[in-house]
């Protein structure tokens, strides 16, 4: 297939790169590092034909949201619109990056049925960018995968993340690693795995669904910091604060058996991928 991947050189979208170029695919790399602006207007003409489009290249960092909503509106509306664009023009399957976007949760494990609540501004960005590709399948038959994954991880990943913060410190060299509250639960699913399930859909021949891509599992804050510690060479100390991140959720863990239905697992255990993290940073 010709397959292109806008957000090409990013954390995720190195490793769905790596996947389809082992399948035998061609693909067209779409990524700001490589001076395209994918959010321009018209951006979609410079796209040549393509079978589907992997749609990435979104602003992510929820504060940085807060800071800059105008950008984050405009940059993942028109990226998203960009992309659709494509995918209209050449009836290609649009893959499209969404997010975690139900807010706190009125049941676990979420699934896709879960009313949609974001909680801000960037989780808005995606919810619009959802209707979007909603309406363009509707009303030009556009197929698309809206994927929404929770919280990915993996080595080489930057950022003021959890787990790249800690990273970070570890690396400084300090003996104790400062962090807000333990007590927040989440599911962390594995960069690999989530390029696996973006590949795989980029195959299907279908109308329009959304997945979650998720382990199923959630771990608290205090969790990671123990598999972590049991992990590491050199062991250190965690201190933590009380504060919380604005509209910070208690829990997250999905549920993945849509997903799953099509044949996909997840392969990578929260505590391999710890340890594959921490040799990639040899710690």
């Amino acid at each position: 297939m010709k397959i292109a991947v806008a957000g090409c050189d990013g954390f995720l979208g190195r490793q769905i790169c790596s996947i389809l170029e082992r399948s035998g695919d061609e693909i067209v790399h779409i990524d700001l590092s490589r001076g395209v602006d994918f959010s321009a207007p018209g951006a979609a003409g410079n796209v040549p034909k393509v079978d589907a489009f992997i749609h990435l290249a979104n602003l992510l960092y929820v504060p940085k949201s807060y800071q800059e909503p105008e950008l984050f509106y405009r940059v993942n509306y028109m990226t998203t619109l960009n992309a659709l664009e494509v995918c209209r023009r050449d009836n290609a399957h649009l893959v499209y990056s969404s997010s975690y976007i139900y807010g706190a949760p009125m049941y676990l494990p979420i699934d896709e049925a879960h009313p949609v609540l974001p909680f801000n501004p960037y989780a808005q960005t995606k919810v619009i960018c959802e209707k979007m590709c909603e309406g363009y399948h509707r009303d030009f038959g556009v197929p698309v995968s809206v994927m929404r994954p929770f919280n990915i991880y993996g080595e080489g990943q930057k950022g003021k993340l959890l787990i790249p913060e800690i990273i970070d410190q570890l690396k400084a060299g300090q003996d104790v690693i400062h962090l807000r509250s333990s007590s927040p639960r989440r599911d962390y699913i594995h960069v690999k795995d989530v390029a696996e399930a973006f590949c795989l859909c980029a195959r299907l021949k279908e109308a329009y669904s959304v997945y979650n891509v998720c382990s199923g599992e959630s771990h608290s804050i205090l969790e990671i910091t123990q598999i972590i510690n049991r992990n590491l060479k050199r062991k250190v100390q965690f201190s933590f604060s009380s504060s919380d991140r604005l509209n910070e959720v208690d829990e997250t863990r999905g549920a993945c058996t849509k997903l799953q239905s099509l044949g996909w697992q997840p392969s990578i255990s929260f505590e391999e991928g710890i340890k594959r993290v921490l040799e990639y940073e040899n710690l």
